[in-house]
């Protein structure tokens, strides 16, 4: 429970620090800034693998039954790996959504934000119920392996991404049934109040439906890391991580996706792999090794191969 509290005091430190300080005053997140928060998320992300080492190293002198600490270190980084992977689609559709409310750039940091704060919350309900139901129903395992390989040929044979247009969303038009919509974008406020009328911007709409499709991804995700793992804490700091390193990933890459085009295909493949091995848990386990080396592989496959086409295509 102290690791727990530890854990989460310093993510909501270092959050207010964020919106506070470093990002006090909204501007347009240039690319060699969200480069930055990119390189130092990421590295953080590594860095706390050595405490997940020492944390579980403790455990395991007391109790030897425990998980042995590099194969926490394994189960961590192979699910940080497979969030970070699967992270790649919601920056798709978040470009979308920004879109199409015209939401500047500047006030899109504030947006993401606040989302993490949802994300944060959400993830860990996701993530209390999937492990409660894999322990106490060994048959589940099944169903999110089989919903896992049905995700990965639905994405292989359909490209639904297109065709999203948030304003024909339900949650728009609940949204709108509840509050009355300020098409006007009025500084970085979510609500205005105008003539006696309680209004809700366009900043406000896309918060909520950025925040209902990062619930929809971790039925994706959630599943996938308890492929890997269905130790709480190991599920939870490494969602949490890539989450947080989502919004810096968001404006480096918002403006190059095209570019890994190919990474799709990457995803494809690990959401067919950790199906498979949820499938066949019971009988067959892949070593920590296993799985952290295909991921590893899938993605810099895709990554080589994009670039590769990219330049092909310029020459």
């Amino acid at each position: 429970m102290t690791v727990w509290i530890l854990f989460l005091t310093a993510i909501f430190i270092f959050l207010a620090l964020d919106l506070g300080v470093f990002n006090k005053n909204p501007h347009i997140i240039s690319s060699k800034e969200a480069s930055s928060w990119t390189l130092l998320w990421v590295t953080l992300s590594f860095l706390f693998s050595g405490i997940i080492f020492l944390l579980y190293k403790h455990e395991y002198i007391a109790n030897p039954t425990e998980l042995k600490p590099q194969q926490a270190v394994i189960k961590y980084i192979t699910g940080y790996l497979i969030e970070l992977s699967l992270s790649i689609d919601n920056i798709f559709v978040i470009a979308i959504i920004f879109s199409s409310f015209k939401i500047p750039q500047k006030y899109q940091h504030r947006v993401l934000f606040w989302g993490i704060l949802g994300a944060i919350f959400f993830r860990g309900l996701m993530i209390f119920l999937g492990v409660a139901l894999i322990n106490k129903f060994s048959w589940m395992t099944y169903i999110f392996g089989g919903f896992l390989i049905f995700t990965a040929m639905k994405m292989l044979f359909t490209k639904e991404e297109d065709d999203f247009d948030p304003k024909e969303s339900k949650v728009y038009k609940i949204v709108g049934k509840l509050f009355p919509i300020k098409s006007e974008i009025n500084g970085q406020k979510f609500f205005i109040r105008e003539n006696g009328i309680n209004y809700v911007t366009p900043l406000f709409i896309a918060l909520i439906v950025i925040e209902l499709m990062d619930v929809l991804f971790a039925l994706d995700s959630v599943p996938a890391i308890l492929a890997i793992t269905s130790d709480p804490f190991l599920v939870f700091s490494s969602n949490i991580f890539a989450i947080l390193g989502l919004r810096s990933m968001y404006f480096f890459l918002a403006n190059m996706l095209e570019k890994f085009s190919y990474l799709e295909y990457s995803l494809i493949a690990i959401l067919t792999f950790v199906g498979i091995k949820m499938l066949v848990v019971h009988y067959f386990k892949f070593p920590e090794w296993v799985s952290l080396s295909f991921i590893a592989l899938s993605l810099l496959t895709g990554v080589i191969i994009s670039l590769k086409k990219n330049k092909a295509n310029q020459n």
